[in-house]
């Protein structure tokens, strides 16, 4: 049998009481920007393999050396 909701809720008050609000509300902001930088991160490996695989499609442009014309005597 799990907990009742009695039991959470008082765990809950001492949870609050123990760390305070400031405290909660200070913890809950790093780990809203520890979830930002993880998902900014993961935009850039995105961005970096899709990158290589662009480079790996499309093979770059080869340069054509010309050769000299012949030049038409008069």
């Amino acid at each position: 049998m799990g907990p009742s909701w009695w039991q959470i809720l008082i765990v809950l008050v001492l949870f609050v009481l123990l760390f305070g609000r400031g405290k909660i509300s200070d913890l809950m902001g790093d780990v809203a920007k520890g979830i930002k930088s993880f998902k900014s991160g993961l935009a850039d490996d995105d961005e970096k393999a899709d990158a290589k695989v662009i480079d790996h499609e499309t093979p770059a442009p080869k340069s054509r050396a010309r050769a000299p014309r012949k030049q038409k005597s008069s």
